[in-house]
């Protein structure tokens, strides 16, 4: 499993409706359970995001669907980037020149 970190900020809308964030990210929770994908972790934030999130899912393509089907919702903006853990990355660097 790939693991993705995911920036994100409430829109217009999801600010709005704020009271319900707790709400939503369970429904995400469960909503990316059903397609294969685990949230691992959602952490609302101070700054420059309103919330973090660590997602491990099988590939990139099944977290950018799920991903553009969150922000369908209406309710954030997400920059989500693929993340390499400790064991990932040092294969990566072995193929370096």
């Amino acid at each position: 499993m790939a693991t993705f970190v995911t920036l994100g900020n409430f829109t217009e809308q999801g600010i709005r409706n704020a009271r319900d964030s707790v709400k939503r990210a369970d429904m995400v929770k469960e909503a990316a359970a059903k397609v294969g994908i685990k949230m691992r972790e959602i952490l609302w934030t101070l700054g420059t995001y309103d919330f973090v999130a660590t997602f491990e899912a099988p590939d990139d393509a099944a977290m950018t669907a799920f991903a553009l089907t969150v922000g369908s919702a209406g309710n954030v903006r997400t920059q989500t980037m693929r993340a390499f853990t400790h064991d990932e990355m040092a294969p990566i660097l072995a193929k370096l020149g």
